[in-house]
């Protein structure tokens, strides 16, 4: 910790300290991640979407007394330390770089366009139990991201290791201040991230700024020689003395590889150590080319930090799968199962909290915990660490996995009666398999259960005992994803610009209430349905911010004003049905939104409607207009670009006819997912987000860097060997031409798997393949052929779309478009949430 007046003098700036005295542990850059408030010192960032300023109010009621502002930012609070500087970004960089000068331990720095992430966890899995370990947590490789990162390091660690991320020039000086790395790790250089650059030249030479005052620098010469080695030849982005260490195949390199022999779920990788002419190999439990080349620079590494071969080897074959996912399940009894059982450290626990606290939605929340190793502490001093951080959280149980945990359960038990009685019931189990035989399923209800552990304790024994039962075709849901295409749309908008989610229709099939959490941490302004049903299961969910119901019917009235929905009104029918259902019941005012059609000819008041509705609107001061908008009919298409402007200049005529009657001004939104980007003379006061939020923009031809955010997946059930003549299916439509190999995948058109996909029309990705349909899809089936295609096997996951088979390609197959795909999955489809 540092004092409040040692971090000022360490900003050189003026501030108001009453209180200097005050100890600083914690650095905030969200008010919704607040969790420590005495201790925590919050940065008020300003973006192009937000500043923290607005938010001092909020925290200073909530405890916080320390705080950075700009100089621009007015700020009066009695007992509040408050430290003025002209840049908070700026401030938050300068401390943590002066944080990291405070310790001589190695640090490797990882930056690439892809692969930093696998590295990082890679080597963590590798040298954890060598070393003490500091890292990034997930991908927090930003300007943000990483001073929070550097904040972590403190005397027990005795290594560090962080990753670097950029997306436009004159960032990564800042970051290479930040970490200052002594030993340097390229992963790769490509397309990834390049919106920000003139070239990939430019974004070459950007990344190589961290690595100007490392002693070691490793990088693949057969992924970045071109313009990598012209930049370390010609230029002083690498001091002179640096140590460069190179792998690769098709150039001399200090690890030369020979040779990848891929077998069955395994590759082995032969090599030479070029200086002493020593023979090398190792074996991997992985196939793919990203994890091959990935490893190969974890071995690289480990090579220049002087492991032995014998114990590379022996390391490289027990890596692990990296999934950075935290999943979100349905599990028993009403409950929501949070799996993050891939490592365990407290930093991670940190954020595992977050995302608990996230999607808690009121529910009780329950921690089951094995024990942390490698964390510098003994074990009392780990459990009160613990106990604190769980005590923040208003959890309602506690469960301790690990013989470490349960000896030391007295100890626990000693510091919860001083500090935290009575803050969480707590339960101790020496391991996995006597939590299993001594709980039961009835013993969770209705609660948000986080499970958090090493691999080695493996919960996910605990995930399948407690998870709801469904069929093994799934929908992977990234919420990462859906956040980061949020994000792409939220930039693209003017300042000012509000935003409305659209979850109507089951959040486009992905799960509304599971969605709508994500909007509503990430501060949406507004969020959609289209009938009452769904806005009360919202609510009934924990969703509590502003939700307007598309297709409101008068037999709904009572429960939209029960559950606080907003109603569209779009019609002189249901306007007057409203109108005066309001009246009877007596409430002085109430929320509508008034829905005008400009061309789209669906629903809406038209121009020949509008005396009407403006004599009404004058008459029904009850009826506070909270917005008025209408539906673009062809806005993604630049052939009716001349029809989407005439829609607006009426739009824009009947909203000033409408404000002048009622009096007063109002939201207006016109756009949807295609004209945020393609007509940003349009956003008005608000957009409409809709399919956009999971990758798929037609006008943007993705071209904004969206990623895919629904993964549709199966299984196959069965593999069998057909011979030429045979049929495939009903029906008998396909006949073999050939002996074939079928496998049969556990998906149908009770799935929402379309019909017009058989018989060769539709493909699945299988192993890195596309592999025909063959036969009529069945209802709970369909089988694919994969003659010659060797490695499959019964069990292996199939994927029907997501991010190698676009599911604008399947709709396109289908004869259909992709929101009738994405709205066609079943119910019965379990939904699996997770975040990188």
């Amino acid at each position: 910790m540092y004092s409040i007046s040692q971090i000022a003098s360490i900003l050189s700036t003026q501030a108001n300290l009453p209180n200097p005295g005050d100890q600083v542990e914690h650095l905030l850059t969200d008010s919704r991640r607040l969790f420590y408030a005495p201790t925590s010192l919050f940065f008020a960032l300003k973006t192009t979407r937000s500043n923290g300023a607005f938010f001092i109010d909020e925290l200073y009621n909530r405890g916080v007394r320390n705080f950075v502002v700009s100089h621009s930012t007015l700020a009066d609070y009695p007992d509040a330390n408050i430290i003025f500087v002209t840049n908070t970004l700026t401030a938050l960089q300068q401390l943590a770089a002066w944080h990291r000068n405070k310790f001589t331990i190695p640090v490797i720095g990882i930056t690439g366009s892809n692969g930093k992430t696998m590295v990082k966890e890679w080597l963590y899995q590798l040298l954890q139990f060598d070393y003490n370990i500091v890292r990034s947590p997930k991908s927090y490789n930003s300007q943000v991201g990483v001073p929070l990162s550097v904040w972590q390091m403190n005397a027990n660690n005795n290594l560090a290791i962080f990753e670097a991320g950029i997306s436009q020039p004159g960032e990564m000086q800042y970051l290479e201040d930040i970490i200052k790395p002594t030993m340097g790790v390229l992963t790769n250089i490509g397309d990834a991230h390049s919106e920000g650059f003139k070239s990939l030249q430019q974004k070459v030479d950007e990344k190589l700024l961290l690595f100007k005052n490392t002693s070691t620098f490793i990088y693949c010469k057969d992924c970045n020689e071109q313009m990598v080695v012209a930049n370390i030849n010609e230029t002083s982005f690498i001091k002179n003395g640096t140590d460069i260490y190179t792998w690769g195949t098709l150039a001399k390199a200090d690890l030369a590889i020979e040779k990848t022999q891929v077998n069955s779920g395994t590759t082995s990788i032969f090599g030479t150590i070029v200086k002493t002419h020593t023979p090398v190999h190792i074996n991997i439990p992985f196939t793919d080319k990203a994890s091959i080349d990935n490893a190969i620079t974890c071995w690289c590494v480990m090579i220049n930090l002087g492991y032995e071969q014998p114990v590379i080897e022996k390391k490289m074959a027990l890596l692990q799968p990296l999934d950075m996912r935290m999943q979100l399940k349905k599990g028993v009894n009403d409950c929501l199962i949070i799996n993050d059982s891939y490592n365990n450290d407290l930093s991670s626990l940190e954020l595992a909290l977050d995302y608990l606290s996230q999607q808690s939605a009121g529910k009780k929340t329950i921690l089951i915990l094995s024990d942390i190793f490698q964390s510098g502490l003994n074990p009392a001093e780990l459990l009160k660490v613990v106990a604190r951080k769980v005590a923040s959280r208003n959890l309602s149980r506690v469960i301790f996995v690990g013989p470490v945990f349960f000896a030391n359960k007295d100890k626990f038990t000693l510091q919860l009666k001083d500090d935290y009685a009575d803050r969480f019931l707590v339960e101790w189990f020496n391991s996995t398999q006597a939590f299993l035989q001594q709980s039961n399923t009835h013993h969770f209800k209705n609660e948000v259960i986080l499970l958090k552990g090493s691999r080695i304790f493996e919960f996910e024994q605990i995930v399948h005992w407690l998870e709801e039962k469904a069929h093994q075709t799934v929908l992977e849901v990234n919420l990462t994803a859906m956040v980061h295409n949020l994000k792409k749309y939220q930039k693209a908008l003017h300042g000012g610009t509000r935003l409305m989610a659209m979850v109507k229709a089951f959040s486009y099939g992905s799960g509304s209430a599971e969605v709508a959490a994500v909007l509503q941490f990430h501060k949406v302004d507004y969020l959609a349905v289209a009938y009452a049903d769904e806005g009360v299961e919202l609510r009934k969910s924990g969703i509590h911010m502003p939700i307007m119901v598309m297709n409101p019917e008068i037999i709904t009235f009572d429960l939209m004003i029960e559950h606080n929905l907003e109603p569209e009104l779009y019609s002189p029918a249901i306007l007057d049905a409203f109108n005066g259902y309001i009246i009877r019941l007596g409430i002085p005012q109430y929320p509508v939104h008034i829905k005008l059609d400009t061309g789209m000819h669906r629903l809406g008041f038209d121009s020949s409607h509008m005396d009407e509705l403006l004599q009404v609107l004058q008459n029904s001061p009850h009826l506070a207009i909270q917005s008025v908008f209408s539906h673009l009919a062809a806005s993604e298409n630049p052939m009716h670009d001349a029809f989407t402007r005439q829609q607006a200049m009426l739009f824009e005529d009947c909203c000033k006819k409408i404000e002048t009657a009622i009096g007063y001004s109002f939201i207006k939104h016109l756009s949807n997912t295609a004209a945020i980007f393609r007509h940003p003379s349009l956003q008005y006061n608000m957009v409409r987000l809709g399919i956009g939020l999971y990758g798929v923009d037609s006008a943007a031809q993705n071209q904004v860097g969206l990623q895919t955010v629904l993964t549709l997946k199966s299984t196959i059930a069965q593999i069998r060997r057909v011979r030429a003549g045979d049929s495939v299916g009903y029906s008998r439509n396909t006949i073999l031409k050939t002996d074939s190999t079928i496998a049969t995948i556990r998906i149908g058109y009770a799935d929402g798997y379309n019909r017009n996909l058989g018989n060769g029309v539709g493909k699945v990705w299988v192993k890195g393949r596309l592999a025909p349909v063959s036969g009529n899809v069945c209802m709970d089936m369909i089988m694919i052929d994969i003659t010659g295609m060797k490695d499959i096997q019964e069990g292996d996951e199939v994927e029907i779309f997501g991010k190698n088979l676009p599911v604008t390609q399947l709709a396109q197959w289908s004869q259909t478009i992709a929101y009738e795909v994405l709205t066609g999955i079943s119910q019965r489809v379990k939904r699996i949430y997770f975040e990188e």
